[in-house]
């Protein structure tokens, strides 16, 4: 449902509210950013993010600074923004960007018990790396110990989505000038093998899925 906060305003065509349109944003990346409040200013945090269900999950060290300020219910806002192409006008005031994001606004809870955590962190794993966590060794209780997990509910949220050609002002469709659209496509590269890496050992499964792939 709309609310204040996520109703789009600006251009509130291209605003999306259902969930499968945000999950499909938020399942193309694993990167967000986090903004909150710290100690009387504003601060906007990159991290990795898995999402599973109607929760993201994010975590870090005990001592990390967001994730503190978070665990106590501050509010917090967080945003995923993906870029698609360029869309060069004729006239410099109307360049824009194609894109897909989402922002959601709440406040996150601590994950407590190792077994949950261990299912937190997994997701997290499997958002940037499909079946990575299988092919490693998993954290130990110290490791675990010193790992904070928290969990977002995917409530309050709205999408946002630019899928269009060049909006020119009528006259300067006229003018002598190149416009159009230029997409962009991140796409993953040839594996780089660890300089210490044991000879006669492959490259995993889960990185041979995704070399030379587009995201």
């Amino acid at each position: 449902m709309k609310t204040d906060k996520t109703k789009v305003k600006r251009r509130p065509d291209r605003g999306h509210y259902d969930k499968e349109t945000v999950y499909r944003i938020l399942d193309r990346d694993f990167i967000c950013q986090i903004g909150f409040v710290f100690d009387g200013y504003p601060v906007v945090i990159p991290t990795i993010y898995g999402r599973k269900g109607n929760s993201l999950y994010f975590h870090g060290a005990n001592v990390s600074r967001m994730l503190q300020t978070l665990e106590k219910g501050v509010s917090v806002s967080v945003n995923v923004t993906l870029t698609d192409a360029l869309v060069l006008a004729r006239s410099a005031f109307h360049h824009s960007l194609n894109y897909e994001s989402v922002t959601l606004f709440g406040t996150a809870h601590l994950v407590d018990g190792d077994e949950d955590k261990m299912e937190a962190l997994k997701i997290i794993s499997d958002q940037v790396l499909k079946d990575r966590w299988s092919e490693v060794r998993l954290p130990n209780e110290k490791e675990l110990n010193v790992t904070k997990v928290l969990k977002l509910e995917i409530n309050e949220v709205s999408a946002k989505i630019r899928a269009e050609g060049v909006g020119d002002d009528k006259p300067d469709y006229d003018l002598d000038i190149w416009a159009g659209v230029v997409p962009i496509h991140r796409t993953y590269g040839k594996a780089i093998p660890d300089e210490l890496l044991k000879s006669g050992i492959e490259t995993a499964p889960s990185v041979k899925k995704i070399e030379n792939e587009r995201l």
